[in-house]
């Protein structure tokens, strides 16, 4: 079976490093399905989640808040703005950030920073997705 390397990285540290069969990365432009062999691509990547299957049919998932991926038949470089493992993900702390952030947004005032707001929103729904594809994946298996 052929496989591909996979490194996420964030700009704090290695995230993952690894071999896979198969990576899915939500890219500006839609969700991207990687397999060896694939064209080579540069593309920016959107709040969401990174989901790795290794050859035995395990699945890691990684919640990431944006950067750029490289693919190339071999190998996917992933360089994150922020990455971390969904299962260190804190949902509370994601529900509440998700809630300041929508409340920001209702409000019609000249002091918001309606962009911020959106972004942060994204990130906490990006966040809370990561959690619940891992919680839906851990229980399937």
């Amino acid at each position: 079976m052929a496989l591909i390397k996979v490194d996420v990285v964030s700009t704090e540290r290695s995230i993952f490093s690894g071999e896979a069969r198969f990576v899915e990365v939500p890219g500006t432009a839609g969700e991207l399905g990687v397999l060896p062999g694939h064209t080579p691509l540069l593309t920016g990547i959107r709040p969401g989640t990174v989901r790795i299957e290794a050859a035995d049919g395990s699945q890691t998932f990684l919640y990431i808040a944006g950067g750029f991926v490289e693919i190339q038949p071999d190998r996917v470089t992933i360089l994150a703005d922020t990455a971390m493992r969904a299962d260190s993900l804190d949902q509370a702390r994601a529900e509440r950030a998700r809630e300041q952030a929508k409340a920001l947004l209702e409000q019609q005032s000249d002091d918001i920073d309606y962009a911020k707001a959106q972004a942060e929103l994204a990130e906490a729904v990006a966040q809370l997705q990561a959690i619940k594809r891992m919680r839906k994946q851990n229980q399937a298996g």
